[in-house]
């Protein structure tokens, strides 16, 4: 099946048996952590004697899940994640498709030893509604990183007031946070990318722990953002992208 795709006058089509799943599971087997969440829970409901497990002799598997949607897998949030109310992105959030560009950046070293993603390494933007930003070095070590009390890279927040101004709605990252993982409290990524509090952009999302294949080349994308329906700041999702193809 084929979509056709239009922006800035020029038309694409998309091949939507061709995409990229940039999501990284939620799984009991899973090594991923960020920000020292608990592993991952999955047991089986147990009602007296009745335990819902098929191996143990009940007719279905009925499980009982535990895990943090910020710390377990790839996960997308809305501006609840930072005001005192919790907003949900399944209320927010309704963009479902839009058009992306993948960058591919590999993060400065500071002079305090952190690596920073910093405007003057941002390429040309085209103006897209979702950018996603893939880091070098780039394997799939990612998918099963400790990420806690590592100090991953993060985002100047100057780099996120430049991603805003050139219309950027959606982010997407193959890290755990826009900001440093102790910045003290002040997540000027986070505020500047939602324009909190003077005037928060409500509908806008950051994705994060997402893994960008190397097979999937800088460029514009059909993204097709899939969100798990929870009442909550976040939630697991499944970022999909999609080469497009020039008419």
């Amino acid at each position: 099946m084929r979509v056709l795709v239009e922006h800035n006058g020029k038309r694409w089509t998309a091949d939507l048996r061709t995409g990229f799943d940039l999501s990284i599971p939620v799984s009991v087997d899973g090594k991923l952590n960020a920000y020292y969440a608990k592993p991952v829970q999955m047991e089986p409901f147990e009602m007296g004697n009745w335990v819902g497990s098929v191996e143990q002799g009940a007719s279905v598997n009925y499980r009982n899940i535990f895990f943090n949607p910020h710390g377990n897998g790839t996960h997308t949030e809305c501006v609840g994640h930072i005001d005192q109310q919790i907003h949900s992105v399944n209320a927010h959030f309704k963009q479902f498709h839009c058009l992306a560009q993948l960058i591919t950046v590999t993060p400065e070293i500071a002079s305090n030893g952190d690596r920073i993603i910093l405007p003057t390494q941002l390429p040309q933007l085209e103006g897209v509604d979702a950018v996603i930003i893939r880091t070098l070095p780039n394997d799939d070590s990612k998918r099963e990183r400790v990420y806690s009390g590592t100090n991953p890279p993060y985002l100047h927040h100057e780099t996120v007031l430049k991603l805003v101004e050139n219309g950027c709605r959606h982010l997407i990252l193959d890290l755990p946070s826009i900001d440093r993982e102790e910045d003290g409290g002040q997540l000027l990524g986070h505020r500047a990318f939602w324009n909190y509090p003077a005037a928060p952009r409500m509908d806008c999302t950051v994705t994060e722990l997402a893994f960008v294949p190397n097979e999937a080349h800088d460029g514009l994308y059909l993204l097709n953002l899939q969100v798990a329906p929870f009442e909550n700041d976040a939630a697991p999702s499944r970022p999909v992208i999609y080469p497009l193809m020039a008419e």
